[in-house]
């Protein structure tokens, strides 16, 4: 009930603005219990985040299972469907990030992203070298493509949903998700390959952003 209520409370109003009394009134307790489990307003901050990040590592995730089968870029449907499934659940987690970046400099998140290369490296390479190899694919370097679709997402679905500007493509976010993919596609294959006819966004959500819940 603590972290429900701190993650409330941050993702609202931010970090330096929340205060361990009022966490501790938000999540029905006394300020003595809260700093029996945490010594400090920062390590509840730093324990949301990387809560969050655990969820995006565990290999049981959806999005990770696709990432597993390095099947790109014909899994990029279902890539973006489980995207924004992890962006409709965890929005607060998403804006914790953001003040992260505001009021410590990156400092509890720069980690996460340090490390990300690596990870999708250590996934992709080989099964797109290989495809690459047999002349699959064209020059452009595929797990730079991969983790280029993986932020333009992320990034994507949190300016629709919670910055309050649905539609900021100027179309129906999935018809926007439609053609990001289209581009990504043609610019992957071979040269004088005929770029294939897109797919329906595997998933259709509501056109219109759902703004972050107070």
């Amino acid at each position: 009930e603590v972290l429900k209520a701190a993650l409330e409370l941050f993702s609202r109003q931010g970090y330096g603005a929340t205060t361990m009394r009022q966490i501790a009134e938000k999540a029905g307790t006394s300020l003595g219990n809260v700093y029996h489990h945490f010594k400090n307003k920062e390590e509840i901050f730093a324990t949301l985040l990387n809560r969050y990040f655990q969820v995006l590592l565990d290999p049981n995730l959806r999005l990770n299972q696709v990432f597993a089968r390095a099947a790109f870029p014909e899994d990029l449907e279902e890539m973006a469907a489980h995207i924004e499934e992890v962006v409709d659940r965890f929005g607060r987690e998403i804006m914790l990030i953001y003040i992260d970046v505001i009021e410590f400099s990156g400092k509890h998140v720069r980690w996460f992203y340090e490390t990300m290369a690596e990870r999708f490296h250590r996934i992709y390479d080989e099964p797109l070298k290989a495809r690459k190899e047999r002349g699959e694919l064209g020059e452009v370097d595929p797990v730079f493509a991969v983790m280029l679709s993986v932020r333009w997402f992320f990034y994507f679905f949190t300016v629709e949903k919670y910055f309050g500007v649905p539609m900021h493509f100027g179309m129906d976010p999935h018809q926007a998700v439609h053609e990001f993919i289209k581009v990504l596609r043609c610019g992957l294959l071979p040269r004088g390959e005929p770029c294939p006819p897109g797919q329906e966004p595997a998933h259709k959500g509501k056109a219109k952003g759902r703004r972050a819940r107070s």
